[in-house]
């Protein structure tokens, strides 16, 4: 460790007495000039350059891959302009001087050019921080490159180490790690969209087993990205076993809702008892299942919210699914009349009402009941089907408010409370108020 910081004392040292002399320099200053210069013709040639050309309809007649070129280098027109106008001004002062003379507009140039074919290349990526953590990660070690310090920064990073059991953790190790963890993901990302385009494409299977599917590839294609990421390393995943104990008491105590959500989740998907598409009743809340994720259920209220039910809560508690096996659906309508009415002819008005309705089903006819003479009147139970329960209440509104029109028209009333009050023995007594005149 001692023969380490010595070497990195002295790459300090050197690299300070380098650039000491490139400041001590006239032509440092000259060629920082012109870099500035280039720097505010690339900021104005951009403004104008957006302001002339329109992005959405830049080269749409163009092959696909030299549009996107095309649009990419519009979208970077400053760094462009910016790298264009220092290779000229590299080139000029390279043949007028001595080559060491423009060194610092070369190295401009060089990032100037990096930064482009970064951009490009990121261009594909649609995560917007992926793109900025790549293209930072990516224009260092260019630089680095350029100026020829990588191969001195990658020792000083794989000079420091810790050692945990048989892993010898660095930071060039963990670095490196993490790039191909992101690439490995990536490519999984786009693997697994791929096999989910596929697989939703299929009619044969149904939805829940679709879901089932796709979780259980992610999953797969997710275990193999880190095994094959952390092996290029050189990391031995035996080596890792050392963890193994902390992580199952962590999943053991404080892990305990989600890997019981997870497995409920894989429950779900497995007996088909909730899919998406079904309409559902859990406590209080009701709508249709919109996606089936790992940890929950999102169920559509059909009013712009959104339930997100832990996978636990539909293993454990009580589910109405109004599509399991049928989406028919049987609507009930109580309601009541004075006696004055005839139950008969009240019976099949509302039949008769019930069957003119568009959404009741043709093959099972209403029925009206005679269910209880009750204080105030009369009352019925109307039982109609329709196809599917998706607006219900707005179907049983609709005939309650033609069954109300045909009560009108025969002359058929409601009930309603009516209590009549008998005083016996006297009056009661009545309070007085005499005004005083002032």
């Amino acid at each position: 460790m001692d023969m380490d910081l010595k070497d990195f004392m002295e790459f300090v040292q050197t690299t300070a007495r380098s650039v000491g002399a490139e400041i001590s320099s006239p032509w440092f200053y000259l060629q920082f000039g012109l870099i500035l210069a280039a720097a505010g013709i690339a900021y104005a040639a951009e403004a104008a350059i957006r302001g002339r050309i329109d992005m959405t309809s830049l080269a749409m007649r163009w092959p696909l891959p030299l549009r996107h070129f095309v649009r990419v280098m519009v979208s970077s027109a400053s760094t462009a302009v910016f790298t264009l106008i220092v290779i000229i001004s590299r080139v000029v002062m390279y043949h007028a001087t001595w080559p060491s003379r423009s060194y610092l507009l070369m190295v401009a140039a060089k990032l100037g050019f990096a930064w482009l074919v970064i951009r490009l290349v990121t261009s594909v990526l649609r995560n917007a921080f992926i793109v900025k953590l790549v293209s930072i990660t990516a224009w260092f070690v260019a630089a680095l490159s350029i100026v020829g310090q990588l191969d001195a920064t990658v020792d000083l990073l794989d000079s420091f180490a810790i050692v945990l059991g048989g892993l010898r953790l660095t930071p060039l190790l963990v670095l490196k790690a993490g790039a191909l963890l992101l690439i490995a993901l990536w490519l999984t990302n786009i693997a697994s969209n791929f096999a989910e385009s596929r697989i939703n494409a299929t009619t044969d299977l149904t939805p829940s087993v679709q879901v089932l599917l796709m979780k259980i590839i992610r999953i797969g294609l997710l275990a193999v990205a880190i095994v094959i990421a952390l092996g290029a390393v050189g990391i031995d995943l035996s080596a890792l076993a050392v963890f193994s104990g902390a992580v199952g008491v962590g999943i053991g105590i404080g892990l305990q809702k989600i890997v019981a959500n997870f497995i409920s989740g894989i429950i779900l998907l497995a007996d088909k008892s909730v899919k998406p598409g079904d309409l559902v009743t859990i406590g209080d809340n009701t709508g249709r299942i919109s996606a089936m994720k790992t940890r929950y259920i999102s169920v559509a209220a059909g009013d712009g919210r959104e339930f997100l039910v832990p996978n636990e809560d539909l293993v454990t508690q009580k589910v109405v699914n109004w599509t399991y096996t049928d989406k028919n659906t049987l609507v009930k309508i109580a309601f009541g009349t004075n006696y004055d009415a005839d139950p008969t002819l009240v019976c099949k008005l509302a039949a008769e009402t019930a069957e003119a309705h568009p959404r009741a089903q043709k093959g099972k006819p209403p029925t009206c009941i005679l269910t209880e003479f009750a204080e105030a009147g009369m009352k019925f139970s109307l039982t109609f089907w329709i196809a599917d329960p998706d607006g219900m209440d707005k179907v049983k509104s609709d005939v309650m408010l033609a069954l109300w029109d045909a009560f009108k028209r025969e002359g058929i009333r409601v009930p309603y409370p009516v209590r009549e009050i008998r005083i016996r023995g006297g009056a009661l007594p009545v309070e007085t108020t005499v005004e005083v005149p002032n």
